[in-house]
C-alpha cells in the first residue's frame, strides 16, 4: 500500500487519541505524574497557541492532561483581562489545579544599545513583571529582541543585571534566552558568559533543544553546566529534514519523534543535579488543527517516555 502524507496524519491523529485514553483514567480524570519523575514537566502554552484558546482553557488542558506547570505567554494574560477576567482569578484557577506557573514568554527590547528602544523595553519588562507577580511566575524569559547584532556581550551583561534588579520587586527573574536565528545571544556560551559577567546571585538562562540546534551549539556542553545557572529548559525535537540552515519553529516535533539527542540530554541534566522544569514549547502548524488535549497529552506521555527510556539507559 503507498502511504500517503493523509494516511500519516490520519494515523497519527488515531495513535493521538489512543494516547489521551490512556493518560486519562476511565472518568476522564487527568493522570497522575509518575512517582519518579525527575523533572516537573511543564506546557508551553505556545504548543497550543495556534488552537486561539482562552488561557482558562488552555489551563484546564494542561492539568487534565497531568502536567504539573505551565510557561504562559504575556499576551494571553493581557486578553484574559481584557476580556473581563482578572489576574486574581486566574492565579486562583492555576493554583486549584495544583500547576505552577515556572515562567513566561514576552519580547521586548532589553538588550539594544539604542537607548531610547531600551528604555522602551525595560518598561515593557516592567509591566510584564508585575503582571506575572500576581499569578507567582518565577521566570520571564529575556531573549535577544531588536537590533542586537553588534552589541558588545559585556554590557548586555550590564543591562542584564539591571534587568534582573527590576525584577526584584515582582519576585520575577529575567532568564536569558537562547534563540537560534538570532545574530547574538544564538549560542549557548555567548548566554552562559552574559550571565556570569551579570555578577548576580540570580542570573540564569533558558536554552532550548530546537534554538541550541538552530544555532550551532547542540546539546552537547549541557553536561559541564552548573544546574543553578539553569532557569529551565524547552523541551521539544527536530527532524533531519529540513536541514539545520533551513529549519524554523514550525518543525519542531514531540520529544522522540525526531533525531535530537533527547537522552543524552535527559541523562546530563540528571547527571548535573538539575531538578528544575522541562516545557514543552512546539509550534507545529499540524498539531494545530488536532484536539488539543490530544496534543497536550500525547506530548506529555511522549515526553515521558523518553525521560524513562533514558534513565534506564544509564541505569543498565
Amino acid at each position: 500500500m503507498k502511504v500517503t502524507r493523509r494516511h500519516m496524519l490520519k494515523q497519527g491523529a488515531a495513535a493521538g487519541t489512543a494516547i489521551v485514553a490512556s493518560a486519562l483514567g476511565p472518568d476522564g480524570a487527568e493522570a497522575a505524574p509518575a512517582a519518579s519523575e525527575p523533572f516537573p514537566i511543564g506546557l508551553n502554552t505556545s504548543t497550543l497557541r495556534a488552537q486561539k484558546l482562552p488561557i482558562v482553557e488552555v489551563v484546564d488542558i494542561a492539568a487534565k492532561a497531568g502536567y504539573q506547570a505551565i510557561e504562559v505567554w504575556v499576551d494571553e494574560l493581557e486578553r484574559h483581562v481584557k476580556s473581563g477576567g482578572t489576574l486574581k482569578d486566574l492565579n486562583k484557577r492555576i493554583r486549584d489545579h495544583g500547576l505552577a506557573v515556572t515562567g513566561a514568554i514576552a519580547f521586548y527590547e532589553w538588550m539594544v544599545d539604542d537607548d531610547a528602544r531600551r528604555a522602551t523595553g525595560f518598561a515593557k519588562a516592567k509591566r510584564y513583571m508585575a503582571q506575572l507577580g500576581e499569578i507567582g511566575t518565577t521566570h520571564l524569559a529575556a531573549p535577544p529582541c531588536g537590533d542586537v547584532k553588534n552589541v558588545d556581550l559585556l554590557r548586555a551583561a550590564e543591562r542584564y543585571r539591571e534587568l534582573i534588579e527590576m525584577g526584584q520587586a515582582f519576585n520575577v527573574v529575567p532568564a536569558i534566552e537562547i534563540w537560534g536565528p538570532a545574530k547574538n545571544l544564538h549560542r549557548l556560551g555567548q548566554a552562559v558568559l552574559v550571565a556570569l559577567e551579570a555578577h548576580h546571585p540570580s542570573a540564569c538562562i533558558l536554552p532550548d533543544v530546537y534554538h541550541l540546534y538552530k544555532g550551532g551549539s547542540g546539546l552537547s556542553d549541557i553536561g559541564k553546566l552548573n544546574p543553578n545557572l539553569l532557569a529551565g529548559f524547552h523541551l521539544n525535537d527536530y527532524p533531519a529534514d529540513p536541514p539545520r540552515e533551513k529549519i524554523a519553529d514550525r518543525h519542531r516535533v514531540y520529544p522522540g519523534d525526531g533525531i535530537a539527542p533527547l537522552a543524552r540530554l535527559i541523562r546530563d541534566l540528571r547527571s548535573i543535579g538539575y531538578h528544575g522544569p522541562l516545557s514543552i514549547e512546539l509550534f507545529n502548524p499540524t498539531y494545530a488543527r488536532q484536539d488539543p488535549l490530544v496534543v497536550a497529552t500525547t506530548a506529555l506521555a511522549k515526553t515521558r517516555a523518553v525521560i524513562r527510556a533514558a534513565l534506564a539507559t544509564s541505569s543498565g
